[in-house]
C-alpha cells in the first residue's frame, strides 16, 4: 500500500538524521515520531507516542525504526515485519547507486553515499553520511557503516557489525557476525572472530 505517512521510531539525532532522507525523497506528506523521553526540539518534530505504540500505525503508515544500537533495531524492525508492517527502505536523493543494487527493508543510506555495482545491502542496516562501498559488496542485516569509511570490492560485512567511522577496508575481506572495527582502523585480512578490532593494521583487542 503507497502510504502518504511515515512514522519514525527514534527522535535522537539518528531519527533527525533519518527524517532528512525522508524529506528528501519526497514521498510522505506527513512524518511523525514515536519516543520515550525525547521532547520535541524545534526539528519539526510531532511525537505522538511510545516506540511500543508502532504497531497501531501499522494500517495507516509506513514505519521505519531509526535506533542506532543495532540488536535493538533488529528486534523492532523484525517484530514489525512480523505483524505485517510496511518497513521501508530509505535513500537520501543524493546518494549514488550502481546497476543492481539493492537495499532491503528497513534499511537507510544517508546523504552523500556511494554504492557501486552488485552490492546488496541487509535489512535495517545503516550506510552513513559519506560512506563509499565498491562493487559487490554485501552489507548484513542490521550492521552500521559509520560515516565516512570506505570499504573496497567485493567485502562482506556479518550481521550486527559496526564499522567505525573514518575506517578502511581492503577489497576481498570479510568480517564475520557481532565485531566493531574501531574508527580509524584498516583493515587488510578477514576477521573471522567477534570482537573488537582498532588500529593500523586492525587488530583484536577484546
Amino acid at each position: 500500500m503507497d502510504f502518504k505517512k511515515l512514522i519514525i521510531i527514534g527522535a535522537g539525532g539518528h531519527g533527525r538524521v533519518v527524517q532528512d532522507v525522508a524529506l528528501s525523497m519526497g514521498k510522505w506528506d506527513e512524518i511523525l515520531f514515536l519516543d520515550e523521553g525525547v521532547k520535541e526540539n524545534g526539528f519539526d518534530m510531532k511525537i505522538i507516542g511510545k516506540p511500543e505504540d508502532a504497531f497501531s500505525y501499522i494500517k495507516e503508515a509506513d514505519v521505519f525504526v531509526a535506533i542506532g544500537d543495532n540488536n535493538k533495531r533488529k528486534k523492532m524492525v523484525l517484530d514489525l515485519l512480523k505483524k505485517g508492517a510496511s518497513v521501508p527502505a530509505l535513500i537520501h536523493r543524493s546518494a549514488v547507486l550502481g546497476k543492481d543494487v539493492t537495499a532491503e527493508r528497513g534499511s537507510v543510506i544517508m546523504a552523500g553515499v556511494a554504492v557501486n555495482c552488485n552490492s546488496v545491502i541487509g535489512k535495517g542496516a545503516i550506510i552513513n553520511t559519506g560512506v563509499t562501498l565498491d562493487h559487490d559488496n554485501i552489507i548484513g542485516d542490521f550492521s552500521h557503516i559509520s560515516p565516512g569509511a570506505t570499504l573496497a570490492g567485493t567485502v562482506k560485512i556479518g550481521e550486527g557489525s559496526w564499522i567505525g567511522t573514518g575506517s578502511s577496508l581492503i577489497n576481498n575481506i570479510e568480517i564475520t557476525e557481532g565485531c566493531i572495527i574501531g574508527a580509524g582502523s584498516v583493515v587488510i585480512r578477514d576477521i573471522k572472530e567477534p570482537g573488537t578490532y582498532v588500529g593500523v593494521p586492525a587488530k583484536k583487542i577484546k
